[in-house]
């Protein structure tokens, strides 16, 4: 006899040995024996042979048509073996009544399972639910099929017109649409930015780098809500100076000035002058809560995305030609450029212009100073600070700026909407210049000088630190090694960067005696210097592959088939007059700093890839592309 059981959630044949109440031993076709529960057991039965029985069923099974069996019974409870009869009309044999069981089993949605051997079947309403899914299913993957070959055929689909935003850059893994991508990639091995690309779905390289950053970073878009006006106390006496900024031509967030009062006999009184939006934008305002959001003004070639409202940026900035709210530091300086003693100050400035790079450059460099500066405007006072941020820099033991350092500076002509249309300039500039020393030594002094003055006053603050080579935010007060100051509390800043706006508040609320916004372990002082780091850190990502795209394009531009460039480490590379790192899988074995030539071979603006071959050597003596022949190479006037 044998015998037609399940055991873990399957059905199974074997051939009993012994036999009892409740338990039986059996033997299974390979000779394996194991013992049952009585309960497991469905059916008992002679013939076929235990091999056949479930191979003849499952024959039989395929032609049970579940909806018409559905029909055919009632809504109670029964045993496979009770229907087995009416269904076949003559008494079920084992194979008969097992396909029976097998066709119930398989058809969860028209069956629900009652126990072992037992089943009911569905209501109406759930069966038609069931089926519906299904059908949707089926649509659904017929749907996604017709959408994977006419990827394949790089033909985009009409269903991803209106979501090749969100399939680009935050594709939904239960949509149809994205199923058939990721099917599409696989079958093509092609990426998805890649086979859209091919399907003419990106049309501008720039847009989808844009947007990728806007998605990640500004999911509701770049607009400012509107904000109620700010109001400004009135009662802030008005200095006694006539102060400067010095920033390049496209900047309009002026967070700093400089002012100089000669002190006949003793020396001079210099000014630093920060923009004071602290003064009207509260911790907790629509103003912060957009600030808070966006932690930094965003900078790219040819654009940038502002941390604050422009109506606010240009209530606050310090524009040339008015007088502007700001928080002051005064130095007092003796005629050996020692100072002696500060003071900070609330108050109004005027501001009496806003020098330019550009303009000052050709007038104060170090070879104009070596040889005697002609007359212009403000060349006594530049001088003078000039002199002042040598000897700060010589007391701190530190440069402001480590010697070889470049700055690159994009100009792009042309409207961003149309970027092909656009021409792209790159001028070089060497750190270090006198201006350069000058507004960053100041900075040095002010951001030092409040950070020192918030840690005496144990008002909480968020500070840059340097420790063993590694720069880090923190809030408590320890030292910027690679500055040389004891501690730097970023304040400089407040219309374009969060921690300076927040420093700002902070330094405020210590010059009045009043209990600062934000205690000590605050944890929302602590979320803002997190958030911070890491917001600042993608935006300075995204600035990075913007300039390479834009180097990119240059390097088309100018028909670029070669270009030369300073070996860096192992197969890393610098090339001249561009701010880009690239690898070389040909070089040759060399040594840092070896110059060689390369061969420009393919580029590749969505994956912002430059392949590149090693075509010489360069002699030593060939030195790389300086500052007037990386400007003229750039493109730049």
């Amino acid at each position: 006899m044998h015998l037609l059981f399940e055991e873990d959630g399957a059905f199974r044949v074997a051939t009993i040995v012994s036999d009892n109440d409740s338990s039986l031993q059996v033997e299974t076709a390979s000779g394996k024996r194991s013992k049952i529960k009585a309960a497991n057991v469905l059916l008992r039965f002679g013939d076929p042979s235990p091999s056949m029985l479930l191979e003849q069923a499952e024959v039989l099974a395929a032609a049970i048509e579940p909806d018409f069996l559905w029909e055919c019974l009632g809504d109670d409870d029964f045993s496979f073996s009770e229907i087995a009869d009416d269904y076949v009309g003559h008494p079920a044999n084992a194979v008969e009544a097992t396909s029976l069981l097998l066709a119930l089993h398989a058809a969860p949605m028209y069956f629900h399972r009652k126990g072992k051997g037992r089943y009911r079947k569905a209501p109406a309403a759930i069966l038609q639910a069931a089926l519906a899914g299904l059908e949707k299913k089926r649509l659904q993957a017929l749907a996604i099929e017709r959408m994977v070959d006419k990827l394949k055929a790089f033909t985009l689909p009409a269903e991803f017109v209106p979501l090749l935003e969100s399939l680009l850059h935050k594709p939904d893994r239960n949509r149809g649409e994205t199923k058939a991508l990721e099917a599409a990639c696989q079958q093509t091995g092609l990426t998805a930015v890649q086979l859209l690309a091919r399907c003419g779905a990106i049309p501008s390289p720039y847009a989808f780098h844009v947007q990728r950053f806007l998605c990640e970073q500004f999911a509701h878009g770049t607009a400012f809500p509107s904000t109620p006006p700010l109001v400004l106390a009135d009662d802030l006496p008005r200095a006694p100076v006539q102060a400067f900024s010095i920033d390049d031509a496209a900047t309009t967030e002026i967070d700093d000035a400089f002012s100089l009062q000669t002190l006949p006999g003793i020396g001079w009184r210099v000014g630093i002058h920060i923009a004071a939006p602290s003064l009207a934008v509260a911790p907790g305002s629509p103003v912060d809560l957009i600030a808070r959001q966006r932690l930094s003004t965003v900078y790219l070639p040819g654009d940038k995305i502002t941390m604050l409202p422009e109506a606010v940026v240009d209530r606050f900035t310090l524009a040339g030609g008015r007088d502007c709210p700001a928080i002051s530091l005064y130095l007092s300086v003796t005629p050996d450029l020692e100072i002696v003693s500060h003071e900070t100050r609330v108050e109004i400035v005027p501001v009496v212009a806003n020098l330019r790079h550009h303009d000052l450059e050709p007038l104060f460099n170090e070879q104009t100073i070596a040889a005697g500066l002609r007359d212009f405007a403000f060349r006594d006072e530049l001088l003078t600070l000039w002199q002042l941020a040598n000897a700060c820099e010589g007391h701190r033991g530190k440069p402001s700026a480590l010697p070889g350092l470049l700055d690159y500076n994009f100009h792009i002509d042309g409207d961003l909407n149309d970027p092909d249309a656009c021409r792209v300039h790159i001028a070089l500039r060497p750190r270090g210049s006198p201006l350069d020393k000058l507004v960053a030594e100041m900075m040095i002094v002010a951001n030092s000088t409040w950070g020192g003055l918030l840690a005496e006053k144990g008002v909480a603050a968020i500070y840059r630190v340097q420790t063993g080579g590694k720069v880090r935010m923190s809030t408590a007060p320890q030292a910027h090694e690679g500055l040389g100051v004891k501690q730097y509390a970023w304040s400089s800043s407040p219309l374009r960067r969060y921690v300076d706006l927040l420093n700002q508040w902070q330094l405020l609320a210590a010059l009045r005696g009043e209990s600062p916004p934000f205690a000590n372990r605050s944890e929302i002082l602590f979320a803002a210097m997190r958030d911070f780091e890491l917001t600042y850190a993608a935006y300075a990502d995204f600035q990075r592959n913007m300039e390479r795209y834009w180097c990119l394009r240059w390097l088309r531009q100018e028909g670029r088939q070669s270009i030369d460039a300073t070996l860096v480490r192992d197969n890393l590379l610098r090339l001249d007059g561009l701010p880009l790192l690239q690898k070389v899988s040909s070089l040759p074995d060399l040594k840092p700093g070896q110059r060689v030539r390369l061969g420009i071979e393919a580029i590749d603006y969505l994956t912002l890839e430059l392949s590149c071959r090693h075509l010489e050597t360069l002699a030593d003596d060939v030195p790389p592309v300086g500052d007037d022949e990386s400007a003229a190479a750039g493109g730049a006037p």
